[in-house]
Formats: C-alpha cells, structure tokens, sequence
C-alpha cells in the first residue's frame, strides 16, 4: 500500500471513530402513519389493533398485508468473521451490521434490523433464525465464519418459509457471475468452454464455485485452490475435509478430473480466469504466476483492503480484465451492486426463498445492464452504485423469476414490479434527503464543527 493510501485510509478510519461517536450510530426507526393526537392511538393501538391482531390470527401471511413485515429484514451475525478483522464478536460486528442496514435503507429502501448475537453453534444460530422469524420478512446472514455459514444457510433455506440470504456466499457469488458473463464477452470466450481457477476456499470462492457450474460452467473446467494446494478426489485430507467441510469436500471429488496437483502456479497453467478471494496483497498472488494463464486473462482479485495483486502489476503482467472490491480502482466487485435488487425484488412479490436461479437471473440482469447501456469495457465490466437504475431493473428481474417459479406470495407482470420497485426506492430516497434537508440529520458540516 502507498503511503498516500495508507494516509487516506488512517483519515478515514479517524472520521468513522469520531463520525459513529458524535451521531451515536447510523440507523433508528421513524413512524409511518399520521400521529396528531393521543386520540390517534386507539387506531393504531388499543382497541382498533386487537381486530388487526384476529385478522393475522386466521391468516398468517395477513402479516405481509398489515404490518411492515413486508419491508422488514433482520442482518444476522454472530460477529465470528468481520470484514478481514476475524472473530471479534456480535458487539464489535454492529457497526457493520448498521453499515449495512444504511445501504438496504438508501438503494433497496428496505428497512434493515442488525441483529448480533451471543450464539455460537450452528444449532443455536438456526434455532433462533427459526424463532424470528415471525417478525421479518427475510433473513440476512452476515460475517458468520465458514464452514458454519455453509451449515445454516442449507437448514434455514429448508426449515424457513421466508427467504434468507447469506451476503458472503450468495452476494460475493452473483456479483464475481455477473463480472465474470461480461468479462467473457469481452475476450469473445463461451461459458462452456471457458477455464475457471479459483484462489482461496473460503464462502466466497465455494459459493461462487457451485453458483458458477448452476450458471452453465463445467466443473470439470474449474479448479479450486486453498492454502494447501489445488483440490481433487485423492487428495490427501479428502477423509479430514468430508467430516468437517462437505461443502468443498463435494467440490474436490466434482472439479479438477484431471487430479492436477500442485499450487496457484500449476493450477493458473493454460487458465482463462482467476478468481482470488484470498489473503490481502499486494504479493499474495504474483505477476509469474498470471503469465501462465491463457492470452487475454481474466483476473478478479477480491481481497480488501489490499488485493491480492495490484492492477498496474497484473496489467504488466499481461491480464487484459482486472477486477478488485475496491472503488479507487476500475472494476469494483461489490456486493452493494447485487443484494439489495435481490432483497427488493423477493420483498415486493412476498417470495418464500431465493433459489440459486433466482440469483443467477439477477446477475444476468446485472450484467446486459452495462452491455445494453452501452458502456461495457475492459475497465467498465459492471455498473457501479451510482447507476441507480439498475436496483429496480434488476428487483423486476427477480420478481418475475419468483412468480415464474411458484414461490411469490403475490403475482404480478414485471411491468408491475418495476414501477413498485422504483416506487419504494425512490421513495425511500427522497424521505433519507428530505431529513437531511431539514437539518434532522445533522450535517457533516456541522458534526465536522463540534467534534473539533
């Protein structure tokens, strides 16, 4: 990291200490309905609230009708794996948690709750998701270690009729399809044909790995590379790895038939795309190494704050697509882009679940975005956050695929569920800058005065 950077990163971090202490963090909830009097109160409360109450008693799904379920998500997390910082805890992974809530209020205009917790086994995490859930109309897994978050993403998806998302896997998994579709019209390559490497065996890369081969990718084209080598059937910890993580252990027995052994140098051998979501660079992955990759490489190099290589150095390399997460360079992979289209999408059409189709749909939708947008490029492969268009496109995109597959509470035209869609984001928007208009929020301007 240039010291430039590092500067700007230590006056960031400065702002956020004194930021999150002078506003006493960055979410709190705000009436609805009209309130004038206290005469008001027996509508909203008692006695009217009793008749809202037996109407939901003799039909749950009332609940999406009468309460804010509908718009209501709870982010999950037992602070076991925050950002690059580790286990550090539910009470240190609230301010992310916040973070987040503050980006599903903003493009998604979904009301986010963050919900850290003192559980600690998959058990008890699934237990209490279970418990919840009458209160929400989704679930958002966050900053939950692997493999455990692979263990309770599978059992909610079975035991809840809500949907649940799990950002690290699903979201981390969407965006690298989305990036990687466009990537590969670039470089006029076809899905089926097209070698895949990915570096690092963790949520992101497992996740992306088995979204990959539902998307139309062939196992046998990929190849998964973790601290200890390349995966395949007869590696030496195969036994080990069924016991305690299945999820690559199926990986390791389904990809690499050719039982390629060796490191992230014999595995990028004649490969067309590395996806790294590994250790933080910027020699984690080295400019050899992508010279033994295939003419006109692919290269998403995930870590944050540092990825894995620096794109100046993969370029001179010789990788013709570079991605990172980070939005000082070109290409940003953010999970921002994908999940909370997804969320809004699955809300407006009161969806049970959110199938791997219904994620794939929305990264094709992300992808023809930029393509049809005209704007697609080496250094353009997606939109970035200021596209605002593409949070509705991309909810009307999911919408659909819900009610195509039969798990949408609600029916209706894509036509509709764009124009809800924009109706509540934008909604949403106007309220956030109507309150920042009349100085209820505080000004940056003004924090910036009193903390000094």
């Amino acid at each position: 990291m240039s010291k430039t950077a590092k500067n700007q990163r230590q006056n960031v971090s400065k702002l956020a200490i004194a930021y999150s202490k002078h506003y006493e963090g960055k979410m709190q909830t705000f009436p609805k309905v009209p309130v004038k009097s206290l005469d008001d109160f027996s509508i909203w409360y008692t006695p009217g609230v009793a008749a809202v109450s037996l109407a939901v008693a003799k039909n749950h799904d009332l609940s999406f009708q009468y309460t804010n379920r509908w718009n209501t998500l709870c982010i999950l997390t037992d602070g076991s794996r925050v950002l690059g910082l580790g286990d550090i805890g539910p009470e240190a992974g609230l301010p992310v948690m916040e973070g987040k809530a503050l980006i599903y209020k903003y493009l998604g205009g979904v009301d986010a709750i963050p919900l850290p917790v003192n559980a600690h086994t998959s058990e008890e995490i699934v237990n209490l998701a279970c418990q919840i859930q009458p209160a929400f109309g989704a679930i958002h897994m966050e900053d939950i270690a692997s493999p455990k978050c692979f263990e309770i993403l599978d059992s909610l998806r079975e035991r809840l009729s809500i949907p649940v998302w799990h950002d690290d896997q699903q979201g981390t998994a969407g965006v690298i399809l989305a990036g990687l579709l466009n990537s590969l019209i670039l470089t006029n390559r076809k899905i089926s044909e097209t070698k895949v490497v990915l570096m690092g065996a963790g949520a992101a890369n497992i996740a992306a790995a088995k979204l990959l081969i539902a998307a139309g990718f062939r196992q046998d084209n990929l190849l998964l590379v973790d601290s200890k080598g390349i995966l395949y059937s007869e590696r030496e910890d195969m036994d080990q790895l069924m016991l305690q993580n299945k999820w690559k252990y199926e990986l390791a027995l389904h990809t690499n038939p050719d039982m390629v052994t060796g490191g992230i140098d014999e595995a990028a051998d004649g490969a067309d795309a590395l996806i790294a979501a590994s250790q933080p660079g910027p020699h984690t992955l080295l400019p050899s190494t992508l010279k033994r990759m295939n003419k006109d490489a692919i290269l998403f190099a995930l870590s944050n704050p540092v990825p894995e290589i620096l794109p100046r150095e993969a370029k001179k390399a010789g990788t013709r697509i570079i991605a990172t997460g980070r939005s000082d360079f070109p290409n940003q992979v953010n999970n921002s882009l994908i999940f909370p289209s997804i969320i809004r999408g699955v809300f407006d059409v009161r969806s049970k679940a959110i199938p791997d189709e219904v994620i794939i749909a929305a990264a094709r939708e992300l992808a023809r975005y930029t393509e049809e947008e005209g704007t697609l490029s080496e250094e353009h492969i997606l939109p970035t956050m200021m596209d605002w268009d593409i949070y509705p496109q991309v909810a009307a995109e999911v919408g659909e695929k819900c009610v195509r597959m039969g798990i949408a509470r609600v029916k209706m035209s894509r036509e509709q569920i764009h124009e809800r869609a924009k109706e509540v984001i934008e909604k949403s928007k106007k309220m956030i800058n109507a309150v920042q208009k009349s100085s209820f929020i505080e000004p940056l301007s003004v924090a910036n005065r009193k903390i000094k």
